[in-house]
């Protein structure tokens, strides 16, 4: 399974949002078009079909943040989004790299302890409920 990492394009917003299961919500749309025409987002392709993305932006204290990251339902428990992580620390400018996730998301909260990030930060009342925990980790 050969897997390759591009900026992703105004043409793969229609892939994307079909299978993100916030594709249909307007402002996830909005968004993801903006990051896109923002050369922020990127995906991970195999065989040409779009597994997964992210989206990197340096808007946060003016540093790395990967303020999502998605892997296609059937693509996932199978290294996309250690790929993709890979590919943002590759990428990232700043010496610094961010990112945050539900404490419920026990799949990415993995993902990101086996890419070495520490946590960093805790904020309430994002979503009722459930804390946002925010990770660094520190770029060579």
């Amino acid at each position: 399974m050969m897997i390759s990492n591009r900026p992703a394009s105004a043409d793969d917003l229609a892939e994307i949002c079909a299978f993100d299961h916030l594709g249909q919500d307007t402002e996830r749309k909005n968004y993801l078009q903006h990051s896109i025409q923002q050369q922020q987002c990127h995906v991970a392709v195999i065989d040409g079909a779009i597994v997964g993305y992210f989206i990197l932006e340096f808007t946060f204290f003016g540093l790395g943040f990967v303020s999502l990251l998605y892997t296609h339902p059937e693509h996932r428990r199978s290294g996309i989004g250690m790929r993709l992580m890979q590919h943002a620390e590759d990428i990232c400018t700043t010496e610094k790299l961010f990112t945050s996730t539900n404490l419920t998301n026990h799949p990415m909260q993995k993902l990101l302890a086996r890419r070495q990030y520490k946590l960093s930060g805790v904020i309430h009342d994002l979503d009722e409920g459930d804390p946002e925990l925010f990770y660094v980790k520190f770029l060579q």
